[in-house]
């Protein structure tokens, strides 16, 4: 995405209504360099990337922080659905990842692929969405690239999104602390993301529309973690939703789970479409929701800071972690039954994220 060669000249204007990516757009040549000023370098300006070069020189974290770097490719299908857009939720999406490690999200790069012939106007909209994410995050978009590909072989355009945090020192939460009597809780309803993103790519009409629920965390978690709760394992549950994530992390600390499904934060739209559509809420994807697994006697204050927050106030104790060698995930119905929540087997919703 460097912008060598800002107000390329002996070129037109861009035609954002009209106009289309063709492959000199991705040759390095003046027709890059003007998608480029016209379009990334416009909407996502700031002090790093107007250095210019191929990467960014970034101020060093605080004395006696870490640094913790995530990356995440994006290749949603459709582009744009109720509440997002591929912009924003790569955007969200690696924010996220950093912010679960229980670091401070500082920066961003981005890079783009884009299919010969995708719509200029639909590459703006991506890239100012984008940018709204990030300014509302307070996470600049630093430096990135752009490469073309012949039509027929990008779907439009795909987006990987790498961040960059600070981590305090202390203890650091992760998949393999998880231990026998502690909490599960999670920030909000499940499968709202998953979804949307079906009734969008099926022309689905609920009755009651579904909206994804994309959205950054890193401020609702660093509240979490001011309150001085021991917090073992932070995960947003996105491909593969709570119970792929579950069973991931019970595999991490040789652990089991056992859940209370009346206790499940799940919107009877979401609850009612999984139903029609034949499809489990447990394995639905959701992109603006963590997973807290704390210490027990530290339940209810989390649960208290995850509903002081706006992206929490749906929050739930959900579960307890219990000693099991054979690392299963179960949960209690409210029959007084017991069920697996076991891996998911195949992929239930391809391309959602």
């Amino acid at each position: 995405m460097t912008n060598t060669n800002p107000n390329p000249p002996h070129l037109r204007p861009l035609d954002l209504q009209n106009g289309r990516i063709d492959m000199a757009h991705g040759a390095g040549g003046r027709a890059m360099a003007q998608v480029i000023d016209e379009i990334f370098a416009r909407h996502f300006a700031n002090e790093w990337l107007g250095q210019g070069n191929d990467g960014a020189v970034l101020p060093a974290p605080a004395p006696g922080e870490k640094l913790v770097m995530a990356t995440d490719s994006h290749v949603v299908s459709p582009l744009f659905f109720p509440g997002g857009d591929i912009g924003c939720l790569s955007v969200h999406g690696t924010i996220n990842d950093v912010a679960v490690m229980g670091a401070r999200p500082l920066w961003l790069s981005a890079a783009f692929i884009l299919e010969e012939g995708f719509l200029l106007a639909d590459l703006e909209r991506i890239v100012v969405s984008m940018a709204a994410a990030a300014r509302a995050a307070g996470v600049p978009i630093v430096t990135g690239d752009t490469k073309v590909v012949e039509r027929g072989k990008g779907d439009g355009v795909f987006i990987t999104t790498t961040g960059v945090g600070a981590l305090p020192s202390g203890g650091e939460p992760g998949g393999q602390r998880a231990a026998a009597g502690d909490a599960i809780l999670v920030s909000g309803a499940l499968g709202e993301h998953g979804m949307a993103i079906m009734s969008a790519r099926e022309g689905l009409g609920f009755i009651a529309p579904i909206v994804s629920d994309t959205a950054a965390l890193h401020g609702l978690i660093a509240d979490l973690l001011a309150t001085g709760v021991e917090i073992h394992v932070l995960r947003d549950p996105t491909r593969g939703g709570l119970g792929a994530t579950l069973n991931e992390i019970a595999a991490q600390s040789g652990v089991g789970m056992m859940l209370e499904e009346a206790s499940l934060p799940i919107q009877p739209a979401v609850a009612a479409a999984c139903e029609f559509l034949g499809l489990d809420p447990l394995y639905v994807a959701n992109e603006g929701k963590v997973i807290v697994i704390c210490k027990g006697a530290d339940a209810d204050k989390a649960l208290t800071a995850l509903r002081a927050h706006p992206l929490g106030r749906a929050a739930a104790i959900i579960g307890r972690v219990t000693e099991d060698p054979r690392h299963f995930v179960q949960m209690t119905t409210p029959l007084g039954g017991r069920r697996m929540v076991d891996w998911l087997a195949g992929e239930q919703l391809p391309r959602i994220c």
